[in-house]
């Protein structure tokens, strides 16, 4: 690749930000930027409130010639684990042993 940085608009991001969507329309699914830090950029403004947008580095073994791709939904999964450093009891049976 260049010294340029080019993104394709998944449609991931089309659905989180209508923003993203209507520049697709408007100007096709690839984007090229002078650097990372101006896509990831570009990325934070089509995040709508409550909403996230991100760039996505292409892995190295990907054949399409970009660097990145623009996505969105949930970085991570909501946590359903106790809070760190928190322990929750094993049920234990009258005699003292362990309960399934």
């Amino acid at each position: 690749m260049s010294d340029a940085y080019v993104v394709e608009v998944k449609r991931s991001a089309r659905k989180v930000s209508p923003a993203a969507g209507r520049w697709v329309r408007e100007h096709g699914t690839r984007r090229r930027f002078a650097t990372k830090a101006l896509a990831r950029q570009w990325a934070r403004v089509m995040s709508p409130p409550g909403r996230t947008v991100w760039v996505q580095d292409a892995a190295p073994w990907d054949g399409t010639p970009v660097d990145g791709y623009v996505v969105g939904g949930r970085r991570a999964r909501p946590r359903r684990d106790p809070e760190p450093g928190e322990q929750e009891s094993l049920p234990v049976a009258a005699d003292g042993s362990a309960r399934d």
